[in-house]
């Protein structure tokens, strides 16, 4: 048989036959040439990895031209085997196809054969059938992949790595340091410089509050002055610049001041490690107005001007006389302005009696710092006290004057104000012996002799002068530790000794429970400043109370046992326990809920009424006072339970129709009404509504406590009778309505029971006032217009509220706060600490409620 061309023949074959061959064409050209061109590849591969790293462009002209001839040549090199290249025939490309398609007999090349020799009739139609059938196997030919044998001539795989850093290279050239293809055939002299970085902002003090300003901003662009306050730092940096760059502040008297960089030393600029760019950090601080130039040689590159703000030094001044409690504590009312705040103050103390020249004296002046005024305080008003009479000067006459301080360290001065230092009141001649050698002792350590004369002068006749040993034995303690003191510390100790020994002789256990309770007050005062955690605001509160039970308990006894205690005079303010109970919880209310500075207020009030408290005795009339004073406690309790009985049965009536109604109650009302049912019992179990006979034997219950109350009422009309009070309208009244309500209660009726109980309440305040009025006009003529007169002035607590020195608070003349407040408060905060904790909140809201906490 012989060969016939493929193009003769290519139009009578199958189609896939004629796809098949083309593949597999495609793959012997393939596999042909891949390795012939590997290596031009490889060589290109280099020459674009050392561009786009951009060494290219960093070589001298000479080495990089050098380079690149080198890579053109061996490039040259490269192609020289693609001379041996050549193109598969048609044959070769049959006999790949049957040894991929694994077909036997030839069937390919029967398609494309004819035979030899004469060809009769019967011969030609035998072949066409041999073609025939040859080519039914040809129906479904796969093409064969090509195969260069690549791993044969690299087993080591060299050749992935060029790929490998082909790929790093390529990513590298998106960068600031990358390089292009173009390096190795530009001149390195016109090369584009990358133009500098310029970052430029000022820093206003920390104690101004003021966010720092981005002069390069966008936004700042166009600014054509910035106001900024004084002593604010300046901070420009320049990177990626050719490092001669200089800075100047041209200020408004026309003086020209260097601003030298920083980072260096002798000003060289550094180089960043991670971008090798020259970078020049400049700084300084802005006292005046003026303009701040950048120049690049003698280009101006950068120019702002600037509007300083003088920062005031703070002023403080005396908003009253210095006054002395009755306590002995120094009280100080002042106020103090600054631009922003002053950040602290304090007292100066000096003697207006210079000492004796050769005087020793153990202590210095005291030690007073002042409370600063609360933030956004238009009045700008504080007022501190403190204790001073345990210091030595204590009693002597003293110069005052008050200083402030601001962020900058600037310091106001008030006037100077001369005074005697309050002391503590001593009645007992001994201790007033003893405080008087303690002042001496630590006044001049040198008077340690004579101060040891006068204790063996009180001390030669113990059982005239002392009424207890005990206080014998003290001073005789006190003084052998005086003889054997040698040190200033030593003589020291010795008169913080003769303090107690006084305060004992003075008062006993009393002095120790003073003391405990200003701890108390101090510790609490400093937690509420520093931010302190609920739980510890909480445990201070706790040793609060215990330390001012513990004083008023003492204090009690000693004014029972004193015979010689002061009559309260007509203008005198009266404080019961209950008062003080009810400011601390006020106190722990407000600190739980976020109002830090007004827990501080009252905390500052409650010292003050401390101070300022006495004790006084009753006149004649104290037992009837007494008794009358139990009667009202009663009706008072009888209005409070009058009061709870209200709401609950409020609570029931709005709880059976939001079970008989339309359902229209909002889920905030049902939240409330699920939490105040649970609160008193009213449901069995968490989440469950109350069963109808649950409910039955609820109302049962409150129509019982009811006709307790209306019985209640009775017997305290009936016993203020017998006390010569005539019954009033009021309380008949409150009798009816109570009975009103217990018919209602008893046939379901809620809705109508609260209106009858309202009119009860209302009933008993006015019954209240109208038994006010008979007990003045029955002690007008027992004295009682100077009860009254000190009842009028007395109408009101410290605390400025209103209030009946008779008898408890009725409520009808002040309107006590809802608990809701304290809670709404609360869930304020806890929304604020939600929002705060979610991740995607905007960054600017984040600061805001960053700042609402931190508020004070």
């Amino acid at each position: 048989m012989t060969e016939k061309s493929a193009e003769s023949t290519h139009r009578n074959l199958p189609a896939g036959l004629a796809l098949s061959r083309a593949a597999t064409r495609l793959a012997m050209i393939i596999e042909r040439g891949w390795p012939l061109v590997l290596p031009l590849v490889i060589v290109a591969s280099l020459f674009a990895s050392l561009s786009w790293f951009g060494l290219l462009g960093r070589m001298p002209d000479v080495p990089r031209l050098v380079l690149v001839a080198a890579f053109g040549i061996t490039a040259l090199a490269a192609l020289s085997p693609l001379r041996r290249f050549r193109l598969p025939l048609a044959a070769e490309v049959d006999r790949r196809i049957e040894s991929a398609n694994k077909l036997l007999h030839s069937p390919v090349l029967v398609q494309t054969d004819r035979p030899s020799g004469r060809q009769t009739g019967f011969a030609q139609a035998l072949w066409l059938e041999h073609q025939k059938r040859m080519a039914a196997k040809l129906g479904r030919l796969g093409a064969d992949l090509p195969s260069a044998g690549i791993p044969d001539r690299d087993p080591w795989g060299l050749r992935a790595l060029a790929a490998l850093v082909l790929a790093v290279a390529f990513a590298f050239s998106f960068g600031p340091l990358g390089g292009s293809l173009a390096d190795g055939f530009r001149p390195s002299a016109r090369q584009e410089a990358i133009a500098p970085r310029i970052d430029a902002w000022v820093t206003p003090p920390a104690y101004t509050g003021k966010a720092p300003i981005f002069l390069t901003a966008d936004t700042n662009q166009a600014t054509a002055m910035f106001t900024v306050p004084q002593n604010s730092d300046l901070s420009l940096r320049v990177t990626g610049g050719a490092g001669t760059e200089t800075l100047a502040y041209l200020s408004a008297d026309g003086e020209t001041r260097a601003i030298e960089p920083s980072g260096a030393e002798g000003g060289v600029p550094e180089a960043q490690p991670q971008s090798g760019l020259v970078a020049l950090q400049f700084a300084s601080k802005l006292v005046g107005d003026g303009q701040l130039v950048l120049k690049a040689g003698e280009q101006e590159i950068g120019q702002w001007d600037f509007a300083v703000t003088p920062d005031k030094p703070p002023t403080i001044r005396f908003a009253g006389e210095p006054r002395r409690a009755v306590n002995g504590s120094l009280e100080l009312h002042y106020q103090i302005e600054d631009d922003y705040g002053a950040a602290s103050a304090m007292s100066e103390f000096a003697l207006a009696d210079a000492p004796a020249p050769n005087a020793r004296p153990l202590y210095g002046a005291p030690d007073m710092p002042l409370s600063l005024p609360r933030r956004g305080s238009k009045a700008n008003a504080a007022k501190t006290s403190k204790d001073l009479t345990e210091h030595v000067w204590a009693g002597s006459p003293i110069k005052l004057t008050l200083t402030a301080t601001d962020g900058a360290d600037q310091i106001g001065r008030s006037e100077t104000r001369t005074m005697v230092l309050p002391e503590r009141t001593f009645t007992n001649p001994l201790a007033r012996a003893v405080i008087e050698q303690r002042r001496l002792l630590g006044l001049d350590a040198n008077a340690k002799p004579r101060v040891l004369d006068l204790m063996d002068a009180i001390t030669l006749r113990p059982e005239d002068t002392f009424d207890s040993m005990a206080h014998y034995l003290a001073i005789m303690s006190a003084r052998s530790r005086l003889k054997l003191a040698g040190s200033d510390d030593q003589l020291r100790d010795v008169v913080s000794y003769l303090w107690e020994v006084a305060l004992g002789i003075e008062e006993g256990d009393l002095s120790a429970a003073e003391k405990r309770l200003r701890q108390a007050q101090q510790a609490l005062q400093d937690a509420l400043k520093n931010g302190a955690s609920d739980e510890e605001i909480e445990k201070l509160m706790q040793e609060l109370r215990q330390a001012m039970n513990e004083f008023l308990r003492e204090f009690a006894e000693r004014n029972q046992q004193n015979q010689n205690a002061m009559q309260l005079p007509p203008n005198a303010q009266e404080l019961r326990q209950s008062d003080l109970e009810r400011l601390m919880d006020q106190i722990e209310n407000l600190a739980r809920s976020g109002n830090r500075d007004r827990a501080q207020e009252l905390l500052s009030q409650l010292q003050d009424m401390m101070n300022n408290l006495q004790a006084g005795r009753q006149g004649q009339q104290g037992q009837q006072n007494s008794e009358l004073r139990q009667q009202m406690d009663k009706l008072g309790e009888i209005m409070r339970r009058q009061q709870e009985m209200m709401n609950e049965t409020f609570r029931m009536d709005q709880m059976q129709r939001g079970e008989n109604g339309d359902g229209q109650m909002g889920e905030g009302e049902q939240d409330q009404q699920s939490q105040d049912q649970q609160g008193q019992g009213q449901q069995g179990q968490q989440g469950r509504p109350m069963t109808p006979e649950e409910f039955a034997e609820a109302l049962k219950q409150l129509q019982q406590g009811q006709g307790q109350l209306q019985g209640d009422l009775q017997q305290l009309g009936k016993d203020l009778e017998g006390m010569g009070m005539e019954p009033n309208e009021g309380f008949g009244q409150a009798g009816r309505s109570m009975g009103d309500a217990r018919q209602s209660l008893g046939q379901g009726e809620g809705e109508r029971a609260v209106g009858h109980q309202g009119r009860a309440l209302e009933a008993l305040r006015q019954g209240a006032k109208e038994m006010m009025q008979q007990l003045q006009a029955m002690q007008g003529d027992q004295g009682g217009s100077e009860q009254g007169g000190r009842q009028q002035n007395a109408d009101r607590d410290p605390l400025g509220r209103p209030r009946a020195t008779q008898g408890p608070d009725f409520g009808d003349s002040v309107k006590v706060p809802d608990e809701i407040d304290v809670q709404r408060a609360r869930q304020i905060l806890e929304a604020i600490r939600k929002r705060l904790g979610n991740a995607l909140s905007p960054d600017v809201e984040r600061s805001y409620l960053e700042r609402l906490l931190e508020l004070k």
